[in-house]
């Protein structure tokens, strides 16, 4: 009678584990009493979604349990501007031991290879970006050059990925991870102008085909091979031929477009700021160091009252969200592409091109004649 009840009962804890489909991030963060601590997934299509928090105590301590997957997912813990991102295989649990003022890049992790590699991964990725950002303030070399000497960067930062992360472990979640990194919110890996890119995203596709059939992660990674596919075998040129009048001087012509959240976005609607408009192309060449030389001019002068209204041109709707999701200013997208009557009312002859708008939503400038942009800044705020 008791061995049948111990079977019994065994067999309801067996059942009961096997209900509580679940991964458990726990660990402590020191310096960090009293501040909110996030659990976000990274999701597909939704965005950065919040899915836990907690305000810690003053050991720092935490714990979150969430639903695993079917497949791997990435997760991000958040307090602030600071972040830790992991990739979650399965119904594991993550140990993580960080210090608030070193918590984005100076964390340990322990019980998952993954995470521990995205931390590489991060570091790694860090280490690119300081090296970018010196070139693309150092005034010593032209425009051109400095844009050429950050492509050689990430050339040999893909050389090392692909060689020490990727090869032989195309379907590991820090393989996908690594194929969406980003710098200055352009893909490192782009398979849309780079067909070398192409095949190495390819070879983790087939890979988790094969290990992940028919999970979200798997189809957006076949989706984006068969787009890049298409554009490869028929490239589109950026090329402008407009013969229409010139928008007056003083007054803006006020546009709405959607934003990376499917929210209308009306230029106008930044009236009281000083604002640069933007129309651009994040396919373009140049387009990394140009969106870090605006980083660094929206971080000087925002407080100020500067914003960016960015229009997106590209081709490629999802290349426009790989790389203005983190973006700080109004980034929107123009579906109608290059014939959009906006370029042609704004006499737009070529990408990229930006106005000066001021407070009072008048005109006042157009890049041809803006011989120094951060001085323009200055006078209108």
């Amino acid at each position: 009678m008791k061995k049948t009840l111990y079977i019994f009962f065994s067999l309801i804890l067996l059942y009961g584990c096997r209900q509580e489909n679940k991964f458990c991030i726990e660990g402590n963060i020191k310096g960090a009493d009293s501040c909110m601590l996030y659990l976000e997934h990274l999701t597909l299509g939704e965005g950065t979604v919040a899915i836990d928090s907690v305000r810690l105590k003053e050991d720092g301590t935490f714990c979150f349990k969430a639903e695993a997957k079917g497949n791997p997912e990435f997760y991000r813990l958040r307090i602030g501007g600071q972040g830790i991102n992991l990739g979650i295989d399965s119904t594991e649990t993550v140990r993580v031991t960080a210090s608030l003022d070193s918590m984005s890049f100076g964390y340990s992790v322990e019980g998952s290879s993954t995470c521990d590699t995205i931390r590489l991964l991060c570091l790694k990725l860090a280490s690119l970006e300081r090296k970018a950002r010196s070139i693309s303030t150092d005034r010593n070399y032209t425009l051109q050059e400095r844009d050429d000497m950050i492509g050689e960067l990430v050339e040999q930062y893909k050389t090392e990925v692909k060689r020490d992360y990727i090869q032989n472990h195309y379907d590991a979640a820090y393989s996908y991870y690594a194929c969406f990194q980003t710098l200055g919110n352009q893909l490192i890996f782009d398979p849309v102008l780079n067909k070398s890119d192409l095949t190495w995203l390819h070879a983790v596709a087939n890979a988790w085909n094969e290990k992940y059939p028919g999970c979200q992660r798997t189809e957006n990674l076949c989706n984006i091979i068969q787009e890049c596919r298409r554009r490869q075998a028929k490239p589109r040129e950026i090329v402008l031929n407009i013969d229409g009048e010139k928008v007056r001087e003083l007054g803006i012509i006020d546009m709405t477009f959607p934003d990376i959240n499917g929210q209308e976005r009306e230029l106008s609607s930044l009236r009281g700021n000083v604002v640069l408009l933007d129309f651009m192309a994040f396919s373009m060449d140049g387009s990394t160091e140009r969106t870090l030389l605006l980083r660094e001019l929206y971080n000087k002068y925002h407080e100020r009252g500067l914003e960016i209204y960015q229009v997106s041109f590209d081709p490629s709707q999802h290349l426009w969200k790989q790389r203005c999701e983190a973006l700080p200013w109004v980034s929107v997208y123009c579906e109608e592409g290059l014939e959009s009557d906006m370029l042609r009312l704004y006499n737009v002859q070529y990408l990229p091109c930006y106005f000066l708008i001021d407070r009072n939503c008048d005109l006042q400038a157009r890049q041809e004649d803006i011989p120094n942009l951060e001085e323009a800044i200055e006078k209108l705020l």
